[in-house]
């Protein structure tokens, strides 16, 4: 039900909005084909979660105060941020996310 409340409000009032990684990765419908591509070519495991999955799945009271979107890194010291939400609001187009994204991956 969330994703069609999503799209409905994506698609009527795209301007408003709240989710920038979202508003970036897919269009009214679907996945944008450019990230699409992207992460099926990339060899670094992707997972997605909207704020309330990601809340449930990894509940924890030692969790952080996330700000959302975020990405996360997971290495061996645990989960990174790898772009904040200010680093998201700064990224204005699809390319330039997939360059902040193959960045992150790089280091």
């Amino acid at each position: 039900m969330n994703a069609l409340l999503d799209t409905a409000h994506k698609a009527v009032s795209p301007s408003t909005y709240s989710c920038a990684l979202c508003a970036l990765t897919f269009g009214s419908f679907r996945e944008r084909e450019l990230w699409k591509s992207f992460r099926a070519t990339s060899e670094v495991l992707m997972e997605f979660y909207h704020k309330d999955e990601f809340k449930k799945a990894f509940a924890s009271k030692w969790l952080p105060k996330y700000t959302y979107p975020i990405l996360l890194v997971q290495n061996e010291n645990g989960l990174e941020i790898g772009i904040s939400a200010q680093g998201f609001a700064d990224i204005d187009t699809l390319e330039e996310l997939i360059e902040e994204v193959k960045s992150v991956i790089a280091t």
